[in-house]
């Protein structure tokens, strides 16, 4: 049985959203309905979203989506991998100014069925809360590659220069708001930094492993801009995507989430709470050997 996801991406600043669209448009039990793109220059990021779609050989519908965050400036103003963009087809034209209300209409098109999966900024899904507070009820899921929810990171990760996961902190108000809509919704689900950052591949195998599936060649492309200034491909944003499909790949547990918001430096900053009653589902766990397998199966 297929699966209705809507993507909500900030696609062409961390190489892991190409990485994640290519693994929906290759999944087939993923019934991708729409992508919306979000942060600086979503219409760059379209045209990524718009070259991966053309080699997978699909026409899914694109929306750039909100350029700035709600009340915060921009720190993320650029879509660097777009740099990569004249070497693949990709359309050049998209509806402006129609993002949120293309989310709003396909999730009232099929109520109780679509999972919204954001892997960016919450901008568009706070503004689309705000615009149609109906929809956090309508929707199926709400899973979100957003957060960190305990202190279990890696030794060498400058966890002093990181208060808060990024997609948290580019629009804080943005996620204090989606967050509490979760009350409203039958499933919100988090895969926080504390998890992702345990599916890394260094770029050799990047390379090795992406090279043997053309749906992958335009990500290694984008991918090459990434290692300019990377050591690693986290899998932040596939695990989400691959929870969708495969329950057993994190472990979720249930609580209550907080976002700070009143201290500019922690803002944005995720704090969790176990509660078997609480609204959200973080995952606590995860088993990156499964997550790789599922993820190259598709392809």
């Amino acid at each position: 049985m297929s699966i209705k996801v809507l993507l909500d991406t900030d696609i062409g600043s961390d190489i892991d959203d190409a990485v994640c669209l290519a693994y929906l448009l290759a999944q087939p039990q993923c019934e991708l309905l729409g992508i919306t793109t979000v942060s600086g220059e979503p219409i760059e990021r379209a045209k990524i979203a718009s070259g991966q779609c053309k080699v997978a050989g699909q026409n899914i519908p694109i929306y750039p989506g909100a350029e700035s965050p709600l009340i915060i400036e921009q720190l993320q103003p650029k879509a660097p991998q777009a740099a990569a963009l004249a070497r693949w087809e990709h359309e050049t034209v998209f509806a402006q100014g129609e993002a949120i209300e293309f989310l709003r209409q396909t999730i009232r098109q099929h109520p109780g069925e679509v999972t919204l999966l954001g892997i960016g900024p919450l901008t568009n899904i706070a503004l689309l809360f705000r615009a149609d507070p109906q929809i956090p009820k309508l929707l199926k899921s709400l899973v979100l590659m957003c957060g960190v929810f305990t202190d279990d990171l890696p030794s060498d990760w400058n966890w002093s220069a990181h208060h808060t996961e990024w997609n948290a902190k580019l629009d804080p108000h943005a996620t204090e708001i989606v967050y509490r809509a979760a009350s409203k919704m039958r499933q919100h689900r988090s895969i926080g930094l504390d998890v992702t950052l345990k599916v890394a591949m260094n770029p050799q195998e990047v390379r090795a492993r992406f090279s043997q599936h053309k749906p992958l060649h335009p990500v290694m492309d984008f991918a090459e801009v990434w290692f300019q200034h990377a050591k690693q491909l986290y899998f932040h944003d596939p695990l989400a995507a691959i929870a969708i499909f495969d329950e057993a790949v994190c472990g979720f547990e249930r609580g209550d989430v907080r976002v700070e918001l009143k201290d500019e430096a922690t803002a944005g900053r995720t704090h969790f709470v176990l509660n078997p009653d609480g609204a959200h589902e973080v995952a606590l766990r995860v088993d990156a050997e499964r997550c790789f397998d599922e993820y190259f199966k598709v392809f």
